[in-house]
Formats: C-alpha cells, structure tokens, sequence
C-alpha cells in the first residue's frame, strides 16, 4: 500500500483545474473585470470605489467556484484547500517572510523606476489624489482582507495543490506562480512583484499545509504598500 503526503494526493481530476482556469482566465477577466468594471467605473467615475466592487464581486464568484466546483462534488471540506490552522512557531517564519518579500520589492521598484518603467497604476493614484477616510477603508479592506483571502484560497489551497499533486515541487510553484502573475494584468508594473510574491506563499503552503500564513504575509504587504502609497 502506497501513502501519499497531503500534497501528493489528487484530490482533483484535469475537469475542475480546467474548469476553473476558464473561469479566471476567461469569463471573469471578459464579463466582471471588463465589462463590469467600465459600466461601474462610468457609474461611480472613481477607479478605487468600482475596482474595490469588481474585487468583492470576484471573490464571491471565486469562492463558489471552488466549493461548487472542487469541494461540494467531492464532499470535501475547505481544510482541503488549506483553510486550517498551522504550528505557532511558524509566526517567526511570517515575519521573516513579510520582511524579506517588503525589502525584495521594493528593490524590484527602485530598478524600475532607474530603468524608467513607472510602477502607479490608477488604484494608487485614485488614494493619492482623493485621500479621505472613506477612500482609505475601502482600499485598505479590498487590498488587505479580501484580497488576500479569496486569492490564497484559489491559487494556492487550490491551484497550487493541483500542480503540486501532478507536476511537482518546483513546477507547482512556478506554474502557480506564473498564473497568479498573468491574472494581474494589465497591471504590468507589478507583475516581478507578483511573481515573486506567489513564489513565496506557495511555499509558506507547502511548509504549513495552510494558506493562512500566506494570507498573514499577503495581507501584511498589501497593507504596507497601501499606506506607503497613501502617506508617502
């Protein structure tokens, strides 16, 4: 009898991985993040009130998605997507962590900025030029909280596992990864730091069997990167 480690059983067939990769690399980039965002970008004329919506809309699509479509057809529960709790010794490792992917970036930015790629993008320039509270929360909850959750969950509780489970160590990270890059565009400016950084909470996945420390990590820069564009 063979055991399989957690990351080495197929808990999905090619049906779901393909089934949800239609759905982010298609229909939500074509109906929600398109044609949604400009009907509410014309209705608000605001980029950071319709893109913090367009956010909240997706994280809902994408949360069904993968319980109807990974783990209700299966009987699974969310744990199999990484949604458990993890060692408390690791809390030194997410710090470590947080640390690292600030310092990396914002070196990544300094060699784009000395190269003359800029790295705004209308988000960021929406917080700076009309800062007030309101403008502040939403940013702030859209780009720490939800973000972080509804994406750990998706490209690494499940699509990180997929490719993991079928490919790999090295090629369920950098496949992952690479995925979790293209999916930001047009965003173009922070696509090293994308990469990066889905580099880096895979592999805090891959050493706690939980996308929570993941989400500690991505939500911790996010929020940094928040307040550094809004004060700075």
């Amino acid at each position: 009898m063979v055991l399989h480690t957690y990351f080495e059983s197929r808990a999905w067939s090619w049906r779901e991985l393909v089934s949800i990769l239609v759905l982010v690399l298609v229909l939500v980039p074509f109906f929600i993040e398109f044609l949604l965002a400009n009907f509410l970008l014309e209705l608000f004329h605001d980029d950071l009130y319709s893109g913090t919506l367009v956010g909240f809309i997706m994280s809902i699509i994408f949360m069904l998605a993968v319980y109807s479509l990974a783990l209700q057809p299966k009987s699974l529960r969310w744990n199999e997507v990484g949604l458990r709790k993890f060692q408390r010794s690791y809390w030194k490792n997410i710090i470590g962590w947080s640390f690292v992917l600030i310092v990396v970036s914002i070196l990544i930015l300094i060699v784009m900025d000395i190269v003359g790629i800029g790295y705004e993008n209308s988000k960021t320039e929406s917080v700076q030029a009309h800062l007030t509270p309101i403008h502040f929360v939403l940013g702030f909850v859209s780009a720490a909280i939800i973000s972080p959750i509804y994406e750990e969950i998706l490209y690494r509780g499940f699509l990180y596992r997929w490719l993991r489970s079928k490919y790999g160590l090295k090629a369920g990270l950098f496949l992952s990864s690479f995925i979790f890059m293209i999916v930001h565009i047009p965003n173009y400016n922070v696509l090293p730091v994308t990469f990066i950084s889905g580099l880096l909470f895979a592999w805090t996945y891959e050493k706690t069997k939980s996308v929570v420390p993941g989400m500690i990590i991505h939500g911790t820069f996010n929020a940094i990167a928040l307040i550094l564009t809004a004060f700075g």
